[in-house]
């Protein structure tokens, strides 16, 4: 499996993605899941990837290798390239569909593509396994694909499409720390890139293994502080009478509207444990 997430910010574009392909036990394989297309003053464009690796890279050779038509280096604006890479998908699927379900492999592939076209704005899109997308708005500035969930969060409770590239790349990297601490199939190296709304070309990029510093430094303290934060806030407080303490978690009026669902024992069963109760003790006959 994967990680990657993309964020939309006023400022920007940010990319993060890991390089996981196979977390079997005696088996465990990277790939680069991020690829930058780049005409420098005209167009950036990032893809990222997960599911099927075999998946992924046809739609990438499709995209890489334009044939007559719509392609990524004459698409007119960032939808059209979107269409682009829709189209990639379906074709792949169209030739290698069948012969995967015969096999029993799902066509399962899930991208993430964002970037600049001349002066239009940054769009950044999730493209689905039918080549379907969607585009990121203000009111949902980031996209995931892979393991989601372990850092999906952090970023709903810190980002917006106000923040800095510098806070999207910080909070992008804490979002994947969460999850390499939690899934075992994402790991590193990590691909990080900002860009720069209007820049047309490629701003800061690394490679993140693990002798890199910060990357370290963030795995160290935000462990740390959560802890500090957890210790710091008050335990609850059970039933209190008097409601003088604050933070109540359930007052003693409330105590017979609280209950539990709970499971009758059946009357069968209840008679058997009463005349085990009863019998007599054979270790201790004699």
């Amino acid at each position: 499996m994967t990680y990657c997430v993309a964020l939309r910010l006023d400022a920007g574009l940010v990319f993060l993605s890991d390089s996981r392909t196979n977390a079997g036990v005696d088996h465990v394989g990277t790939a680069r899941k991020m690829s930058v297309y780049e005409v420098p003053g005209e167009r950036v464009m990032v893809l990222m990837s997960a599911g099927n690796l075999s998946i992924a890279q046809s739609v990438r050779q499709l995209v890489s290798t334009p044939g007559a038509g719509p392609n990524l280096w004459n698409a007119r604006n960032m939808y059209e390239a979107a269409q682009v890479i829709g189209n990639a998908v379906r074709t792949v699927h169209a030739r290698e569909g069948d012969t995967l379900e015969r096999f029993g492999i799902d066509f399962n592939v899930s991208l993430l593509f964002g970037g600049q076209i001349g002066r239009e704005p940054p769009r950044l899109f999730q493209i689905y396994s039918a080549g379907n997308f969607i585009e990121s708005t203000n009111e949902n500035t980031y996209f995931q694909i892979g393991e989601a969930k372990y850092g999906k969060p952090i970023i709903d409770r810190v980002i917006n499409s106000h923040s800095s590239l510098d806070e999207g790349a910080k909070c992008a990297l804490i979002s994947m720390d969460s999850t390499l601490r939690s899934n075992v199939s994402v790991g590193l190296p990590l691909d990080l890139l900002q860009y720069e709304t209007d820049a047309l070309r490629t701003g800061h990029f690394v490679t993140i293994d693990e002798s890199n510093e910060y990357f370290n430094m963030i795995r160290r303290s935000w462990g740390k502080q959560l802890k500090r934060v957890f210790e710091g806030i008050e335990n609850p407080v059970w039933f209190d009478a008097e409601n003088i303490e604050p933070n109540v978690l359930s007052l003693a009026e409330a105590r017979n509207q609280s209950q539990p669902l709970r499971v009758v024992r059946p009357t069968d069963q209840a008679t058997t444990r009463q005349d085990a109760a009863s019998a007599p003790d054979d270790s201790q006959a004699n």
